[in-house]
């Protein structure tokens, strides 16, 4: 500040506590400071919630500091500008007087200007013999000066905050993304867990969430949602462990063999499985065993054979064994696995698994195919044998091309 001593608004404007405050430490300025005035208003600009300002006393601002006829605000010159209402509402984008008054009150209240008032309230400029200012009565800009470290820590905090306000959401959005995507894979594949709960539960904690909530709310909302997917990951978790073929191949095939294959097929005739007859163990749903051969089977799908006990399939009850590695393999879930055999049979079971192998870089979801396919079955309007000789026609087509060109 550029007096030695207090100076009192004009009018009915009261003096206050606060505007002694704010001259004496403007008074304080240390010796030869400066600062640029864009760089002070862009610090305004950002801080403006801090300082409880509006985008019209941005503006209003913007105009005071272009009558500032330089860059830098600097201690050791004047900084009191005067214009008239009339030229401060013509560079404010033409805002209206009543308009214009009350936002200068408010730069006055956030601190970042002062009034410097004459004797009649006029705004004007003493100049000595050389044109240079020796007074001048209008606003005093030299609080922007005295607070601009303050006012760019301001900045830099609410820049900071807004930052991580980003980065929050976007945390947010992969965990609520994963959750959901997660929680209808699990659903698509037969995973049992009370997955309607979860999914309502995701859904209310987002409820909070707006476009200005804060870093808190959403912190806390990610936290929550953190958790949530920690709920999911272990259900799919003990799923997947469960049906680890690394710890479970050995019980799942014994498993199979002792429940489908040992009760249904003691004995071969031609290379052909007996038919399967509805037992108490799985009861009238099954549907009857497609009579065709083996040899069949493995000349239209030819994938499967590596998956048999040493790597070949040899009779009915290796391709039941094959198919319960191969489907822990295209990721079907045991209970998809089951209900197949349930619905259509053991032995057409793995016939549609050796099947589905065979097509598996167009299938984008084994167990959901497979799902559809019981589904079908259970209606009766589904056989693996369309499927099989499709297959085996491709195949036999592939090696008379194979022939033609050899």
């Amino acid at each position: 500040m550029h007096g030695e001593h207090i100076t009192t608004p004009f009018g009915r404007r009261p003096m206050t506590l606060a505007l002694v405050k704010r001259q004496t430490i403007v008074s304080e300025i240390r010796q030869g400071k400066s600062a640029n005035k864009w760089k002070i208003f862009r610090d305004v600009s950002e801080a403006k919630v801090m300082l409880d300002l509006k985008d019209r006393s941005l503006a209003v601002l913007d105009a005071l500091l272009s009558f500032h006829p330089e860059n830098e605000l600097r201690q050791d010159a004047p900084l009191v500008v005067f214009p008239s209402n009339a030229q401060l509402s013509l560079r404010a984008h033409g805002i209206a007087g009543a308009t214009l008054r009350r936002h200068l009150a408010f730069l006055v209240e956030a601190g970042l200007i002062l009034r410097k008032d004459s004797a009649n309230g006029k705004r004007y400029a003493h100049r000595g013999r050389g044109g240079e200012i020796e007074s001048a009565f209008g606003f005093d800009l030299s609080p922007l000066l005295a607070r601009a470290d303050e006012l760019a820590a301001f900045a830099n905090q609410v820049v900071a905050e807004r930052t991580a306000i980003r980065r929050a959401r976007e945390k947010l959005t992969i965990c609520r993304r994963d959750v959901r995507k997660l929680i209808a894979m699990a659903a698509e594949e037969g995973v049992s867990g009370d997955w309607d709960r979860i999914s309502e539960a995701c859904t209310a904690l987002l409820k909070p969430l707006n476009h200005s909530a804060g870093l808190e709310t959403i912190n806390r909302v990610l936290n929550d949602m953190g958790l949530l997917l920690s709920e999911v990951t272990n259900i799919l978790k003990f799923h997947s462990d469960s049906d680890n073929p690394s710890t479970n191949d050995a019980h799942s095939e014994h498993h199979t063999q002792s429940s489908y294959t040992e009760s249904h097929i003691e004995s071969e005739r031609d290379g052909k499985p007996l038919a399967c007859e509805p037992d108490a163990h799985h009861g009238s749903e099954r549907s009857r065993t497609e009579t065709v051969p083996l040899s069949m089977v493995l000349r239209a799908c030819t994938d499967i054979g590596a998956y048999g006990p040493g790597g070949t399939i040899a009779s009915w009850r290796d391709l039941m064994a094959a198919s319960a590695v191969v489907r822990s393999m295209l990721g079907v879930s045991s209970a998809t696995f089951e209900d197949a055999c349930h619905v259509m049979g053991p032995e057409n079971t793995a016939i549609t698994v050796a099947c589905i192998l065979e097509r598996a870089r167009h299938i984008n979801s084994a167990g959901g195919y497979l799902r559809d396919l019981t589904r079908r079955a259970r209606q009766k309007a589904f056989s693996p044998t369309p499927m099989l000789m499709a297959l085996l026609r491709a195949n036999l087509g592939t090696e008379g091309r194979a022939r033609t060109v050899t």
